[in-house]
């Protein structure tokens, strides 16, 4: 058997502060700080509590070599490698831990940069409800946000005084800025409503569909969308969970933007649909009731075909769900939809619903569109009032 170190593993100490009775029974403050070693290595999924002479290993394995057993075991301790190689921060040539083993092969032909990887992988969630820590932690709200933090940062960063600067002209408006001013993240959708066909067709060519495509050598095309991507590779798709759109079933689909058509995919059932969208969003149930949620997801292979261990790669894919989800807000509001997106996700149920594997496509964000309701349940960013109140001849 021949063993090597996977290939992107991040150590962090962590403190932690808890209650110590002894300490405040002596005249002390009552705190206690307790100290451990973790390792993130991506292709876990996990973290590992390491343990006294763990990380003097793990730094002595080499990482692209295979080394035989026997000469590890001839300088280090066997039950310290034995332990390594059971949780899957070593790796063998072997059957043992073929699965970790496959997983770090995956992760080292993609192209992953580590600082990246670590940050994509370990930044998702699982089962969270999105402002459930506020909550509990008391600011919620933001009186009581400034109440506990203090003020934030100035709005604006200013670099001279008032009397330095110079004024610029003010454009004349025109249409598109009246479209910009009604462009409002929406948090009030009509549960009930079925979006129009026609418009579901045109939201998706317009924002994720293929508008042209160019052959740059036999079996090598490259896609133009109506938004930017780094390298002009696009390795952002579209997932969709579709919950009331006229003549589409319920159910997950992938949008195809080339044929612009949907690839059914294995579903929930119907009347689970509701429950999965909630958790989607991490419980932001205003944002669940959407007739359509996308979900941002990014072929990493794509990009990192072009910029291998880049460290930047990672941030240009961040950026093209930016881009996408702004084309996906403008072109709602034309159509006069609302739309959100939002990263506080459940990136884990996503991927399984889905099949995904996060190493390879990565769910970075989650979009909705769809017919907004007559009355305002949940509080908008609004202050231009484009949206607030409704105008009265609004019709379902």
């Amino acid at each position: 058997m021949r063993l090597r170190r996977c290939a992107v593993l991040l150590i962090e100490p962590r403190e932690s502060i808890g209650f110590d009775l002894d300490s405040l029974l002596a005249g002390g403050d009552g705190l206690a700080a307790g100290h451990r070693l973790l390792a993130l290595a991506p292709h876990l999924d996990r973290e590992v509590e390491l343990v006294a002479g763990d990380a003097d290993v793990l730094a002595a394995v080499p990482v692209q070599r295979w080394t035989e057993l026997t000469v590890l075991q001839a300088a280090h301790e066997p039950a310290v490698l034995a332990r390594l190689l059971d949780c899957g921060l070593l790796l063998s040539d072997d059957h043992t831990g073929t699965h970790w083993r496959e997983r770090d092969e995956r992760l080292r032909a993609t192209g992953w940069h580590p600082h990246a990887a670590v940050a994509q992988l370990f930044g998702r969630w699982s089962d969270v409800k999105s402002g459930e820590a506020a909550q509990q932690a008391g600011y919620a709200t933001l009186n009581e946000l400034l109440e506990k933090l203090g003020p934030p940062p100035p709005t604006v960063g200013e670099r001279s005084t008032a009397a330095q600067r110079m004024a610029l002209a003010l454009p004349p408006p025109n249409a598109f800025d009246a479209l910009l001013r009604r462009r409002v993240t929406c948090r009030n959708f009509d549960p009930a409503a079925y979006l129009d066909n026609e418009l579901f067709c045109t939201m998706l060519h317009r924002v994720f569909g293929a508008q042209a495509m160019l052959d740059i050598m036999p079996g090598n095309s490259v896609m133009k969308r109506n938004s930017p991507s780094g390298g002009g590779l696009h390795p952002t798709e579209a997932y969709l969970l579709v919950q009331r759109v006229q003549g589409v079933a319920p159910g997950l689909y992938h949008y195809h933007p080339v044929a612009h058509a949907l690839e059914p995919l294995a579903s929930p059932a119907s009347a689970e649909l509701g429950d999965f969208a909630l958790r989607c969003v991490a419980a932001q149930r205003y944002l669940a009731d959407a007739p359509v949620l996308v979900m941002l997801v990014s072929r990493f292979a794509r990009s990192f075909w072009k910029y291998r261990n880049h460290a930047k790669a990672h941030r240009v894919v961040v950026l093209d769900a930016g881009h996408l989800s702004q084309n996906l807000y403008l072109s709602a509001t034309e159509l006069g939809l609302g739309a959100f997106v939002t990263a506080a996700i459940n990136e884990t149920a996503i991927e399984r619903a889905f099949g995904l594997d996060p190493l390879h496509e990565g769910v970075l964000a989650v979009c909705g569109f769809g017919m907004r309701g007559n009355t305002q349940r949940d509080d908008e960013l609004d202050p231009l009032h484009t949206v607030w109140p409704r105008e009265a001849d609004h019709t379902e």
